[in-house]
């Protein structure tokens, strides 16, 4: 830390260089994913800006970060002119027409059109169209049929009958329902709605290095790998999911998935390759591949990965697909971190996913 930096106790607390290259990479990239995560101030105009801030770029030598525009401002920097640091983003006011269209979505017992949302937004149908699928990931249309399937779920619990839980939630044919239902709820509607039942499972729990994990399997392949302090919890969360399944003993071929799993946390090298038995959306399924070509020892900020799949901007989407992982390891949603390294959250606690990249070697 220089000298000048290390007078000011507002600016980012460095030891921590590398977070400092990482946002000034931020800044020279003009990224607006890293808006609202620091600003940057340049001591030779006095001005803090927001990273993606559009004026000529500053020198490095000039430059140094903060946690929130009150730490600039208490530094003695006054916002942007340009980039308006103190109000409200562009990217944050379009999440939050997105946002509303979402919860028009959720709230419609019918399909609302698109040019219904983006009459909504104050958008033409193309651009709101483009907005949606930035900030979520999906489409509009992807969307309302995720709220279909949620209802769906919950439906098939307390309706008379699946036909009834069909219409219940909002489906205009049994037909398209049956056609998408294995892929919504990971089995068929009638074994879903008698909680798995038909469903063969085979699962353990045992300790190791981060706690107590659990591994599960269908007959088709590992369906849940999980972490928690307590044994008991953890079966009787997986028999929630499952109350009507049946639960098998572990017969040679689970007890060796077992152990590579243990080894695998003890040592995590390489690929945990598993044959896999998980649902999810065409969305989820990308993320889910992406983070598994992330070699251990390394990780990619959530929007990297939104880039690779092809979908810049979906960086939160990104989040929620990590965060519905239900087999950790195999998925190694860990290695997802925000655009400045910090961690961020994780299905089993924030203090194993750091736990799990200091053993991965990862600096």
């Amino acid at each position: 830390m220089d000298t000048e930096s290390a007078a000011l106790p507002n600016a980012v607390p460095t030891g921590t260089t590398q977070l400092a290259d990482r946002r000034w990479q931020a800044v020279a990239r003009r990224n607006p994913q890293a808006d609202g995560e620091f600003v940057y101030a340049v001591r030779t105009t006095g001005v803090y800006c927001r990273p993606s801030c559009p004026s000529r770029a500053a020198r490095r030598e000039n430059v140094e970060f903060f946690e929130s525009n009150e730490r600039a401002a208490a530094a003695g920097y006054r916002p942007c002119k340009r980039c308006r640091p103190d109000a409200p983003s562009q990217q944050q006011r379009r999440n939050a027409l997105v946002l509303q269209a979402c919860q028009s979505i959720e709230q419609s017992a019918s399909a609302l059109s698109l040019a219904q949302l983006a009459q909504q937004a104050g958008m033409s149908p193309h651009h709101f169209h483009r907005i949606f699928k930035a900030a979520t990931g999906i489409t509009p249309k992807a969307f309302h049929k995720a709220v279909l399937a949620r209802r769906a779920a919950a439906s098939l619990q307390t309706a008379q009958s699946v036909t009834a839980a069909i219409y219940d939630a909002g489906f205009s044919s049994a037909g398209r329902f049956y056609a998408e239902a294995p892929a919504m709820l990971g089995m068929a509607p009638g074994s879903y709605r008698k909680g798995g039942t038909g469903e063969y499972i085979r699962h353990a729990v045992e300790p190791c290095a981060l706690g107590w994990i659990l591994v599960a399997a269908t007959r088709k392949g590992v369906c849940a790998i999980e972490f928690g302090d307590d044994a008991q919890a953890l079966t009787e969360r997986l028999r929630t999911r499952f109350p009507q399944a049946q639960f098998e003993p572990a017969d040679t071929e689970f007890k060796r998935w077992i152990t590579r799993v243990i080894a695998y946390v003890e040592q995590p090298q390489g690929v945990l390759d598993l044959p896999l038995d998980v649902q999810g959306t065409v969305f989820q399924r990308r993320v889910w591949q992406a983070l598994q070509a992330i070699p251990a020892g390394e990780t990619a900020s959530y929007a990297e990965i939104a880039g690779r799949i092809g979908q810049p901007g979906a960086a939160r989407a990104v989040g929620r697909a990590c965060a519905g992982n239900l087999v950790a390891l195999a998925i190694p949603c860990h290695r997802a971190v925000r655009a400045d390294g910090t961690l961020a959250g994780y299905r089993w606690g924030s203090a194993r996913k750091a736990d799990l990249l200091r053993r991965e070697g990862k600096k």
